[in-house]
């Protein structure tokens, strides 16, 4: 406990002597962007507008694969449907959205220019993220802290379990698609195997409320929650900890060699990278200018970072 308060203070300390980093390019969406991926050469990006969008990373065009009908609201007022999350798996698009009754959500896979509904307002599903483990299966996040496993060419979910008593907040999948991590409003996170369900571990020792988001790569989890905790976890050699933070820590994000760790840390809505294996801090990335909603690293040198707004920045590191 003590080596921890030790490196929270050392982090807080440094802060305003690091290097500051300024956007390499902004790259503009139809509304708030609510999801960003990278997959296969392209950054795709799921907004308020009811948009799915893809971003050419070399010459930053954006262009809309398909914008979802207008939903009503509780007041009967026709509005955009909001994206809550995408992905993409060989020549199929994964859409998120919400079905505008009762809180549930719709489910949908865009191929070859047509939208094939797999979960609708009637299967009364409240699914709040959703990734591709390969192009026939999608990990679900139920607003429950469920979790499940849907085999598009079945139509039908291959598992579900309950992982905690609370209230789900994010999940994350490694690159090899082989294991994901969940965390929810007490806390507690969950690394489980994709394939089966099954817990690989539970990390209770990190954030004390709830965890807006994580990421997992090869041995590393990192974490940040409303108590202000920027956390990491080890699960080789069960090495923990975190980073305080003067502000509710909103994203993170690891590097494919999950070297570096990346944390919105401050209410500037800045991001903080640590160098993971001495703990220590070594670039502000400044320039986002509303609360962040992802990060995620293109390779060691190139990341994005998608915020309540339309502007998704790209950073260079040097």
């Amino acid at each position: 406990m003590k080596r921890w308060w030790i490196i929270a203070l050392m982090a807080l300390g440094l802060q305003a002597g690091l290097p500051v980093l300024h956007p390499a390019a902004q790259i503009e969406a139809d509304g708030a962007v609510n999801d960003i991926v990278l997959r296969d050469g392209a950054l795709l990006m799921g907004t308020d507008h009811g948009s799915l969008q893809s971003v050419d990373l070399k010459t930053h065009e954006v262009k809309t694969l398909v914008t979802l009908k207008k939903i009503k609201d509780f007041m009967g007022d026709m509005i955009d449907d909001k994206v809550f999350s995408v992905d993409k798996a060989g020549d199929r698009y994964l859409i998120l959205s919400d079905s505008g009754e009762g809180g549930y959500s719709n489910l949908e896979i865009l191929e070859g220019g047509k939208l094939k509904r797999l979960y609708g307002a009637e299967d009364q599903r409240a699914i709040i993220k959703a990734r591709f483990i390969d192009s026939d299966h999608i990990l679900l996040g139920y607003l429950s802290d469920e979790v499940g496993l849907y085999e598009v060419s079945s139509g039908k979910e291959v598992w579900h379990r309950q992982l905690e008593p609370s209230k789900f907040s994010d999940f994350d999948i490694d690159s090899e698609k082989k294991r994901a991590v969940f965390s929810c409003e007490s806390g507690v996170l969950t690394v489980i195997d994709t394939h089966t369900g099954k817990t690989l571990a539970r990390i209770d020792k990190i954030n004390v409320d709830n965890v807006f988001s994580v990421a997992i790569e090869k041995n590393w989890v990192v974490s940040g929650g409303q108590d202000r905790r920027a956390g990491y976890d080890n699960l080789a050699t069960g090495e923990h900890g975190y980073f305080s933070s003067d502000f509710l820590v909103y994203a993170v994000a690891l590097s494919p060699s999950s070297e570096i760790a990346a944390y919105a840390m401050h209410d500037d809505n800045s991001i903080t990278l640590y160098h993971l294996a001495t703990k220590s801090p070594f670039l502000l990335l400044k320039g986002q200018k509303s609360i962040l909603t992802r990060i995620v690293f293109a390779d060691e040198k190139t990341l994005y970072s998608a915020s309540h707004d339309p502007i998704v920045m790209e950073w260079k590191l040097p």
